[in-house]
C-alpha cells in the first residue's frame, strides 16, 4: 500500500519538508508496511509576484503626513466597527472644561439644578427617542433610502438610543455646550449603527453620510458644526494610531505581497489548475497501487476535480482506492459550482473512490461533504478537534493521533492491503 501526501496553499519547501516529516513519521507508525511519498508542487505551481508587487497601491512608497480626509476616513472606520466607541469617551471620561475637568466648572453647566428638573443631556436623549425609525418624507428619508440604509435604521436608532453608552453619557451632560456635543456624538453613532448593519450594501458616499449625520444631530437640538472637545479628541488620536495611510499600506502589503503564496495559490489554481492536474496525475501512477491520496486544503481540492474529471471521462486514475481530504473547501466550490470536476447538483461520478473528509469546527476553511453529496456511500465526514482557534486549527490536524485513527479506519473498512 502507498500513501501520497498532497500539501496545501501557500506552502514552500521548507514548510513542506517539515510537514511531510511529521505526516510520514505519523503513517509509517501505523502502517509499518506502507509507502509514504509526498508530491511536492507549491514552487513549481504555485503563485509569485511577477512584477514584485509593483501592482500594490502605496507598497514601498515614502510614508507622509496624513491629510485631513485620511484622519476623517480613520474616525469613521472605528465608528463604524464600534458605533458606540465615541458616546464611551464621554460616558467614561465627559467633558474638557477650562477649569479642572469636572462637568460642575463649565460655565454653561447646571451643576445646581432643582432635583426633578430635566438636564440638557436628558432633553437630548428624549429627542433622540422621538425620532422616526421608518422614514416619513423629507430630505432624512430620502438620504436612507438613497444610500442603502433605510433598512437597518430603525434597529441603528434603537441599540444607541437604549445603549448604556448613551444614557451614561447624557446624564454628564449638564450644561448646553455638552448637550451639544452629545447630539452630534448620538446622530453619529446611530450614522455608523446604520453603515455597519449594512455593510457592502450601503450605497452612501462620505457627504451623505456627513448630511444625514446634521440632519439627525439638528432634530437633537445640536448643530453637526459644533466641534467636538473631549470625545473627538481621544477617537481621532485613537484613530490614526490604527487606520493612518501607512499602516494601510502596510496591511495591504502583508494581505497581498505577504498573502501572495496562500491566496495567490488558490486563485492561480482557479485559472490554471490544468497544470497541477496533470502533476498530480504523473506522481499518481508512477507507481502501482493501491493507493491512498491524502489532501490538505488546496491539495484536497485539486485531488477532487481530478479524480471526478477522470472518472467522469470513463478513465479513472489507476490505483486510487480512497481519498482522504483535511481542512478542505472542496464541498464549499462544489456548492459554488467552482470545481473543475462536478457540476453543482450531480453526484459523484461512479469510478469516483471512497472519500474521506475530515474537518474541524473551528476551522472556517474545512467545509462538509456530505450533505453536498446526500446518500453517496462513499463519502464520509468525520470531525477532529484540535482545541485551537483559527487559523491555527487549520495546520493542526497533523499532530493530532485522531487524524491518523480516522484513516487507519477508512482504511480497514476500504480492505485496503
Amino acid at each position: 500500500m502507498r500513501f501520497l501526501f498532497v500539501h496545501g496553499t501557500g506552502v514552500r519547501r521548507e514548510r513542506h519538508d517539515a510537514l511531510f516529516a511529521l505526516v510520514r513519521d505519523r503513517l509509517t507508525a501505523r502502517f509499518p508496511g506502507a509507502t509514504v511519498d509526498s508530491c511536492f508542487w507549491g514552487e513549481r505551481f504555485g503563485a509569485t509576484l511577477s512584477a514584485d508587487g509593483r501592482s500594490v497601491p502605496g507598497l514601498g512608497a515614502p510614508g507622509k503626513a496624513p491629510g485631513p480626509d485620511e484622519e476623517e476616513i480613520a474616525e469613521w472606520g472605528l465608528l463604524i466597527a464600534d458605533p458606540l466607541c465615541e458616546l464611551r469617551v464621554l460616558a467614561e471620561a465627559g467633558w474638557d472644561t477650562a477649569a479642572g475637568g469636572h462637568p460642575d466648572d463649565d460655565p454653561d453647566g447646571d451643576a445646581f439644578a432643582m432635583p426633578g428638573v430635566q438636564s440638557a443631556g436628558d432633553r437630548v436623549l428624549e429627542l433622540l427617542d422621538a425620532v422616526p425609525g421608518v422614514p416619513d418624507g423629507g430630505e432624512q428619508a430620502a438620504l436612507l433610502l438613497g444610500t442603502g440604509l433605510a433598512a437597518g435604521f430603525p434597529a441603528a436608532l434603537e441599540s444607541v438610543s437604549r445603549s448604556a453608552e448613551a444614557a451614561r453619557a447624557g446624564a454628564r451632560a449638564t450644561g448646553e455646550t455638552q448637550a451639544r456635543e452629545l447630539a452630534k456624538a448620538l446622530a453619529r453613532a446611530v450614522t455608523a449603527a446604520a453603515l455597519a448593519s449594512a455593510g457592502a450594501e450601503a450605497d452612501c458616499t462620505g457627504a451623505e453620510r456627513d448630511r444625514l449625520v446634521e440632519l439627525i444631530t439638528a432634530r437633537l437640538g445640536g448643530d453637526a458644526r459644533f466641534p467636538g472637545a473631549r470625545a473627538a479628541a481621544v477617537l481621532g488620536r485613537l484613530a490614526m494610531r490604527v487606520t493612518t495611510q501607512p499602516l494601510l499600506n502596510a496591511w495591504r502589503g502583508s494581505l497581498t505581497v505577504g498573502a501572495t503564496p496562500a491566496l495567490g495559490d488558490i486563485l492561480r489554481y482557479q485559472a490554471r489548475g490544468a497544470d497541477l492536474r496533470a502533476f498530480l496525475h504523473e506522481r499518481i501512477t508512477a507507481e502501482p497501487g493501491p493507493t491512498v491520496l491524502i489532501g490538505h486544503s488546496l491539495g484536497g481540492i485539486a485531488l477532487v476535480d481530478l479524480l471526478a474529471l477522470a472518472a467522469a471521462r470513463g478513465e479513472p486514475v489507476p490505483g486510487v482506492e480512497l481519498l482522504v481530504t483535511v481542512g478542505s473547501q472542496a464541498p464549499f466550490l462544489h456548492e459554488l459550482g467552482a470545481l473543475a470536476g462536478v457540476v453543482p447538483g450531480t453526484k459523484l461520478p461512479y469510478a469516483f473512490p471512497r472519500w474521506l473528509n475530515v474537518y474541524d469546527r473551528q476551522d472556517v476553511l474545512s467545509y462538509l461533504a456530505e450533505p453536498v453529496f446526500p446518500g453517496d456511500p462513499r463519502v464520509s465526514d468525520q470531525e477532529i478537534g484540535s482545541r485551537q482557534p483559527f487559523p491555527a486549527c487549520h495546520s493542526a490536524y497533523w499532530k493530532q493521533d485522531s487524524l491518523y485513527a480516522r484513516i487507519e479506519q477508512a482504511v480497514a473498512e476500504a480492505e485496503i492491503g
